[in-house]
């Protein structure tokens, strides 16, 4: 992985590989399986609502995370 390229805590089951956004390099995560790792601890509707808000709605700079659905919408 990218030296400079950020990495969402406690998701590491969920990182996928590496990307690039205008020449940063990203962390690429299955937004699905974060979804799944939230689900331990709270409803799929408390975790999605979480996710979307504090995880995924977070821009922490050019290196910040891309989270990806592959197939149909969570």
């Amino acid at each position: 992985m990218g030296d400079e390229a950020l990495l969402a805590d406690g998701f590491s089951e969920a990182l996928i590989g590496m990307g690039t956004r205008f020449m940063h390099d990203v962390a690429v995560y299955d937004y699905a399986k974060c979804i799944e790792i939230l689900e331990r601890d709270m409803s799929h509707e408390d975790a999605v609502e979480y996710f979307d808000f504090n995880v995924s709605g977070a821009y922490v700079g050019e290196h910040t995370p891309v989270f990806v659905t592959v197939g149909s919408t969570p």
